[in-house]
């Protein structure tokens, strides 16, 4: 791209590393963030994302007199959800400028804590826009930063000693990753907690202040944005990644570490399912064996316990390809034991073990919106970053291997029950002559509204079980949950009882089907 002379507030395309060109706009940088040493570049903000870089100005080039060359060279739905955002927000500068003419405002004049919205609240300088006595950027460093390096790669923590966009919500946290060509910072939006999560929980997820630490006990969360995969501005790890098992969650997890850039070798159980990501530029391994033995990080996401075991103890299984320093990770929701198994075997060859499963459904996973329940090996987790990234939007680390299973147990059961619980309503109301559309419109009105209520409901109704998450392995995560309650000496009536409805749709051939089938075991 040709150099171009810009000021703050210019729209843009930008070009990051190998992706393709995205609109943004040159926004001030926080005081405290060094400009890249050695590089003439400008700090952008790019729309329809929350992600911010420095991008090199030979990467850059004017919105509008480029705007129809790079919608014919890219055709994709998030990139044109992008330029709908950018000409959104031109259309919302424009009649702000002619309010605050008609006001007999003075041009460029800011007024105080009522940022333009775009999206969300969009970044400082926002009347800069159209302000021709807007300084131009210059190349000189700013002042020395105060930004503290608490880690290593991607996700390292920083601490920032002042806050220099305390009133923008978009510069809550940074994940900041460095490459030969850009420094990136990815802003994204903090999981809430319900009231009753205490701070220093090993659950807590990175903070949502600008004080981006490691907690006193050792916890931390990895903070992958959504927008981050949309634009691709991961840096993918350099390491050799491995994945085995192409099933619902695997095959869009394995299709996200490709789109970002990671070099993955794959292997199903059913080699035919390997095909489309050959196609993608996945390297193709013959056993799980020549898989562990040939890459860095071996990552696995299989049915349950017993396929999890046999994937590793097996004939060609895992085990046989591992060697000191080699990483394993396992997503599979299974028990405990099943982890604790797994990792004494793998740590007793030299190599590293981390468990980490996943919340979400195969249309999450085909997003990159999983979230990941990370425990084990702490140095592991933080070579996953990049991966993590890619196939989700939010990572935690909750201690010893073990923990995260237990919790991915505890959220699957909840989920499991509530389910049924809808189902029940559904087939009560119709049993009581009441409508099962009302009863839906309703539920989506009050407290209990979500996103998936919704859709498991209008599924329901059009009949629609295509699987987002199968059945059978809902009922095994109950099943699995009830025994470790048994273990506990805790009682789990609720899970019980739906684990008893899940059993019967089962019988009724709906185990390959949706978890939302379970309504057919009321009605049969």
């Amino acid at each position: 791209m040709a150099t171009v002379h810009l000021r703050i507030g210019d729209l843009v395309w930008g070009k990051l590393g190998r992706y393709p060109p995205w609109p943004g706009k040159v926004v001030s940088p926080p005081k405290d963030l060094k400009k890249p040493r050695g590089k003439k570049c400008h700090f952008v903000k790019f729309f329809g994302t929350e992600d911010h870089a420095w991008i090199k100005v030979e990467q850059l080039k004017p919105y509008h007199a480029h705007k129809e060359e790079m919608i014919k060279i890219n055709k994709g739905k998030r990139f044109q959800q992008a330029v709908d955002a950018v000409e959104d927000f031109l259309k919302k500068a424009k009649g702000k400028e002619q309010n605050s003419e008609g006001k007999g405002d003075s041009k460029g004049k800011r007024t105080p804590n009522k940022p333009l919205k775009i999206l969300e609240e969009d970044d400082e300088d926002l009347s800069a826009l159209k302000d021709p006595s807007e300084k131009d950027l210059t190349d000189s460093d700013p002042e020395p930063s105060t930004v503290e390096r608490l880690g290593a790669g991607p996700g390292s923590g920083f601490k920032w000693e002042s806050s220099p966009v305390k009133d923008d919500p978009h510069f809550h946290h940074f994940l900041l990753s460095q490459s030969e060509k850009s420094v990136f910072i990815s802003c994204s939006s903090p999981v809430h907690l319900p009231p009753c999560s205490q701070p220093a929980s090993s659950m807590e997820p990175i903070s949502k202040r600008l004080k981006v630490i490691e907690e006193v006990t050792g916890s931390t969360s990895i903070q992958a944005a959504d927008s981050t995969a949309i634009n691709g501005s991961i840096t993918p790890t350099d390491k050799r990644i491995g994945f085995l098992g192409l099933g619902l969650m695997g095959s869009g997890i394995v299709s996200n570490l490709l789109k970002m850039g990671h070099v993955v070798t794959v292997w199903n159980r059913t080699a035919e399912k390997c095909d489309l990501f050959i196609q993608e530029g996945a390297r193709l391994g013959r056993t799980p064996a020549e898989v562990a033995s040939m890459c860095d990080i071996t990552f696995s996401c299989v049915s349950d316990p017993k396929a999890a075991r046999d994937l590793v103890l097996g004939p060609s299984g895992v085990l046989q390809g591992i060697r000191p320093g080699k990483c394993y990770v396992e997503m599979s929701t299974v028990d405990p034991e099943t982890i604790t198994e797994l990792s004494q075997v793998i740590t007793s060859r030299g190599g590293r073990f981390l468990e980490a499963p996943v919340a979400g459904s195969q249309q999450l996973s085909n997003d990159g919106m999983l979230v990941i329940l990370a425990a084990g090996d702490r140095t592991v987790y933080e070579d996953c970053s990049s991966c993590f990234q890619a196939m989700g939007k939010t990572s935690f680390f909750l201690g010893e291997a073990g923990n995260a299973a237990r919790m991915m147990l505890i959220l699957n059961m909840v989920q499991g029950s509530f389910m049924a619980t809808i189902a029940e309503g559904l087939t009560l109301a119709q049993a009581t002559g009441q409508s099962q559309q009302t009863f839906l419109d309703i539920l989506c009105q009050g407290q209990m509204a979500s996103t998936f209520v919704d859709q498991k409901c209008q599924n329901i109704l059009q009949g629609n079980f295509k699987p987002d998450y199968y059945l059978k392995h809902i009922q095994k995560d109950l099943r699995l949950a009830i025994s470790m309650g048994d273990m506990a000496n805790h009682p789990t009536p609720m899970a019980a009882a739906a684990n008893e409805v899940y059993k019967r749709a089962k019988a009724l051939d709906q185990s390959d089907n949706d978890i939302s089938a379970v309504y057919r075991a009321y009605i049969h």
